[in-house]
């Protein structure tokens, strides 16, 4: 499995500039590892009932199982969502937390 460099924290910001791209090439690849990778327990971002909320799940054990889901934080803007989930991912993959990009 392709491995995240922690040191490219330049790409961490480019993610908060324009989560929804376009993306540089190296910003695609880390992409690539964060959303692809085949892991129960994975973090994900899920709409709520409520319009234009969306908050935190994480994948189960066995496919048609049900997401597990958080009550907290809840997000009212998309955009936030994607970079906390991110910055979760990117720790999970690195080792590193993200301090404020």
């Amino acid at each position: 499995m392709q491995k995240i460099d922690p040191s490219r924290t330049d790409l961490a910001r480019e993610f908060k500039a324009r989560p929804y791209g376009p993306h540089s090439p190296d910003l695609q690849r880390v992409l690539g590892v964060m959303r692809w990778r085949e892991t129960p327990g994975k973090y994900v971002l899920v709409e709520t009932p409520t319009p234009s909320q969306w908050v935190l799940g994480r994948l189960p054990a066995r496919r048609g199982e049900p997401v597990e889901l958080y009550d907290q934080p809840v997000f009212n803007r998309h955009e936030d969502g994607l970079w906390h989930l991110f910055k979760i991912r990117w720790e999970e993959h690195t080792g590193q937390r993200l301090e404020a990009q």
